[in-house]
């Protein structure tokens, strides 16, 4: 009865714990697209425990997509580094200026993975023919003209300042490519790096994560400990009853011997 109960219950653990890993398996959102695992998580296919906050990532089309809150477009996850822990970027209209002008990752858990600097975003009514300013084609149109430059320069008269954000680079023709500069870090301040231990991992608490494989092997060797142990207290008892009713059966059979001895013994009338 008891090795039954406990193959019931080894059983239902075993399948517990393969439902749980399958839920945070890698995952790839097609062919040749970026692997997909912890921190990261696939969201409305995985559970959340399955990534960090502020890591969801997007299948579409068999292409993975990263949303941002403050940026109201596509952007697509080209590849993922977990040993650098970074990412790279496409912007699919390819424009990446127009990305670093709206992007605020002040609200991710994101920063871009080269140094930044500051720059302004001029409007301008005419084109300027200066060799210090470069026209950003994709932002720009036929009435008027983008540019950046270093907020210290003069804003000539036709120009009106936009914006000025921190990005990776101003812009030049030749660094015009819809990819550079969009590379991007992630820190995770009180986490361990788990998947650097190997195995499947999750999220713990809002500290730290654990690793799956990890923390399965751990409940294994507790549940078998501690039905060893069981048993062996079992065996115990058992054994301690069964010498318990031997001594008794014992006293019993002597006391009927000496009772057969007194009547032997007892003197006739």
């Amino acid at each position: 009865m008891d090795a039954f109960i406990f193959l019931i219950l080894f059983s239902s653990t075993l399948l517990s714990i393969n439902a749980y890993e399958d839920t945070c398996t890698m995952m790839q959102c097609g062919d040749g697209a970026p692997k997909i695992q912890f921190p990261f998580q696939v969201k409305g296919r995985q559970l959340q425990h399955c990534g960090y906050p502020g890591f969801e990532l997007v299948c579409k089309d068999n292409t993975t997509f990263i949303p941002f809150p403050s940026y109201n477009g596509d952007l697509v996850v080209k590849s993922i580094s977990y040993h650098t822990k970074s990412l790279s970027l496409l912007d699919p209209k390819s424009c990446v200026h127009e990305v670093f002008l709206n992007l605020n990752l002040s609200l991710t858990p994101y920063h871009y993975y080269y140094v930044i600097k500051n720059y302004t975003y001029l409007n301008c009514s005419s084109r300027l023919v200066s060799s210090s300013f470069s026209e950003i084609p994709c932002l720009s149109g036929s009435k008027y003209h983008v540019y950046t430059v270093e907020p210290s320069l003069a804003i000539p008269n036709s120009c009106r300042p936009v914006k000025t954000v921190a990005i990776p680079f101003q812009y030049s023709p030749y660094l015009a490519d819809n990819s550079f500069g969009l590379e991007l870090s992630w820190d995770l301040p009180g986490s361990e790096d788990c998947e650097a231990n190997g195995g499947h991992c999750g999220l713990k608490d809002k500290t730290g994560c654990f690793n799956l494989a990890h923390d399965i092997v751990a409940s294994i060797g507790i549940f078998i400990f501690a039905m060893v142990v069981a048993t062996v207290t079992i065996i115990r008892i058992y054994h301690s009853k069964k010498t318990h009713c031997q001594d008794e059966e014992k006293y019993s059979t002597v006391v009927e011997k000496l009772g057969d001895h007194n009547q032997i013994l007892k003197p006739s009338k």
